[in-house]
């Protein structure tokens, strides 16, 4: 049955209430005493990883309820992006509260909770290119066994995630001994590299092996670009802050360091991922008006 225009309207207005409700009640399910925590306590680096804590639940929330606000803005055709973008940020915001209760309570940079979040984020991060390219755009190239270009953003991101967990908990000390921290980031990014040679490089030194650019439309190529130059470089902080994961082995150990790295990462290419596509979106939207 089709909806009147009147109660389309009311969806529309209703949505962006419903998130924020939605988010507002993950909140208080939660609420603990660790909210309460006094700044005073921490200092130096720990007070630094206290406070990005706060500000990545606090930004990845926000830009929760823009994406959704800004959902019915665009052409229907660019909606899932926008879908794609508020899940990747409501789901952060989520572990980022449960990271900060875990800091807060009992002085853990959890990897736990990083890779939970990671595990669910990063490949959606990846799909968004399909989604906004669209599938005229789309090669019909495949890697026998993965499949076509989805399927090859997908298991890249969880190849690069699983390896990356397995390095930061020590799960694969027993079959590589002391070097398992090292070989694991290696492998990890072999991932890493199958998304590069799928989407492209954002310098045009090598034409991606999933997108054909000649029938992207004009007005998504400078985002389109920008999501790869945050796959490319954005995503660099990543191995970085790895380095200083104590359970790696690799540099002299810090959480302190190490969270304070993957939370600026995460803050910039999660929410820079969507700000955008969105703004790609809109573009291409204005154009078909």
């Amino acid at each position: 049955m089709d909806l009147n225009p009147s109660y389309k309207n009311g969806l529309r207005m209703s949505a962006p209430i419903l998130a924020l409700m939605t988010l507002g009640v993950l909140g208080l399910s939660t609420a603990s005493a660790s909210e309460y925590a006094n700044p005073n306590d921490y200092e130096g680096m720990a007070l630094l990883t206290f406070f990005l804590f706060f500000v990545g639940y606090i930004s990845m929330g926000a830009a929760f309820i823009f994406f959704v606000m800004e959902r019915n803005s665009v052409a229907e055709e660019y909606r899932t992006t926008m879908t794609i973008s508020a899940l990747i940020v409501g789901i952060a915001a989520f572990h980022y509260y449960y990271m900060r209760g875990a800091y807060v309570e009992d002085g853990i940079v959890s990897v736990h909770y990083r890779y939970m979040d990671w595990l669910i984020t990063v490949p959606l991060m990846a799909l968004k290119f399909p989604s906004l390219v669209g599938k005229d755009a789309i090669t019909d190239a495949k890697i026998p066994g993965i499949g076509g270009f989805a399927n090859v953003c997908f298991f890249g991101a969880v190849w690069m995630i699983g390896w990356g967990f397995a390095g930061e908990t020590g799960l694969m000390d027993g079959t590589f001994g002391d070097s398992a921290g090292l070989i694991c980031l290696i492998l990890s990014g072999v991932g890493w590299a199958m998304i590069i040679v799928a989407v492209g490089d954002p310098f045009g030194m090598m034409e991606p092996k999933g997108i054909d650019n000649s029938k992207v439309k004009a007005e998504l190529e400078w985002s389109l670009n920008a999501l790869r130059m945050f796959i490319v470089v954005g995503w660099v902080i990543y191995p970085i802050g790895y380095l200083y994961s104590p359970e790696a082995n690799l540099l002299d150990g810090n959480q302190e360091l190490m969270g304070v790295l993957y939370n600026i990462a995460d803050m910039i290419n999660k929410i820079g991922f969507g700000v955008v596509a969105w703004m790609g979106a809109k573009k291409a939207t204005a154009a078909m008006a």
